[in-house]
């Protein structure tokens, strides 16, 4: 019950045709979600895992993915860390921010992962629904990420509040890392073949803090499950991954977003390589479409592509997006790379 090339993938063997899946496939440019969420809303169709289940499949029987991915968000966890947690017409909401004032307020209780069962519950659902030949991946959020949300309760902007309070990154850590390693070994008992770290903010952080202060707890969390830690940033340099991290068996593999070159993506060293055309060219006109796409994937095999290359988008799929794009681009992939 998996999909071969996205096993390839995983082990770095040659193959002609990559697997295809793209970030937030399943949400807000997909006719198929917009009906679910009129009726239902955001918030229980990510904790209704019958519904959760529905709404990942739209796209794999619309669009014939190689892989789905668990339709959930990552700020779940910090309402099960008793931030509460809202999600309004203008986004996400805390109850309150983290602070030296508001450290103690965490929740430390031993049942906290158990909040989040609805996520695995929901990786089930998919995986009973969806056809053998299909992957499944889980996914949670970026320890930066998660943090910048706890103390700005965005991942936008320059985050100077979350850069002035990195002291209290460590004590949050030792909170969160806890119910992250609960969390993942529930998805992969579930039924995910990996799970993704997505780190949405990791580029507003130099090379240098980011492998200091970040990557010793994705070591210590890829290290609870050797080779089923995928982890994608955005932002980032080839040389935020200059570290021992990602140049060993640990992790499943790397996303990297539009900014990155093909020569790049093909130096790195480690399972996958995923991405990354950019999302907001799925916005042009048909022909412009292709011929930036075209363009793109020339530059991918000029020199071989990638090992392990996991065709994709620089970051999620945008709202508004044309679906006739979507269609297009995995056709387009597909006969390119069949010769």
């Amino acid at each position: 019950m998996t999909n071969l090339a996205f096993q390839n993938a995983l082990a770095r063997k040659p193959q002609k045709t990559p697997p295809i899946w793209f970030m937030r496939q399943a949400g807000r440019y997909h006719s198929h979600y917009q009906a679910l969420s009129k009726e239902h809303g955001f918030t229980k169709l990510c904790r209704t895992p019958d519904l959760a289940a529905e709404v990942a499949m739209g796209p794999m029987e619309d669009f014939d993915f190689d892989v789905s991915i668990m339709f959930s968000d990552i700020l779940f966890v910090l309402d099960a860390l008793g931030m509460g947690l809202e999600y309004t017409s203008s986004g996400p909401k805390l109850d309150w921010s983290l602070s030296t004032e508001t450290l103690s307020k965490l929740d430390h209780s031993p049942d906290i992962a158990e909040r989040l069962s609805f996520q695995g519950q929901a990786l089930q659902k998919t995986r009973a629904r969806l056809p053998d030949n299909k992957s499944l991946i889980g996914f949670n959020g970026g320890l930066w990420s998660l943090f910048t949300y706890a103390v700005e309760g965005t991942h936008k902007g320059a985050l100077i509040n979350a850069k002035k309070s990195m002291d209290l990154f460590h004590p949050f850590m030792d909170v969160l890392m806890p119910v992250l390693i609960q969390n993942t070994r529930e998805q992969l008992a579930a039924g995910a073949e990996i799970v993704m770290l997505f780190d949405t903010a990791a580029g507003e952080l130099s090379p240098s803090l980011y492998q200091s202060l970040v990557l010793p707890y994705v070591e210590k969390l890829a290290s609870h499950f050797p080779k089923k830690i995928g982890l994608y940033t955005k932002g980032t340099t080839p040389a935020h991954y200059r570290h021992p991290l990602f140049e060993g068996d640990l992790l499943a593999g790397l996303g990297v977003d539009h900014r990155w070159a093909a020569s790049d993506m093909r130096a790195l060293d480690t399972g996958f390589t995923q991405g990354n055309f950019d999302q907001s060219l799925l916005f042009l006109p048909r022909e412009e479409f292709l011929t930036h796409l075209n363009l793109y994937l020339e530059r991918m095999h000029k020199n071989g592509v990638p090992r392990g290359w996991v065709s994709g988008l620089g970051h999620g799929i945008l709202p508004k997006t044309p679906t006739e794009n979507v269609r297009l681009f995995i056709k387009t992939v597909r006969e390119y790379t069949h010769g």
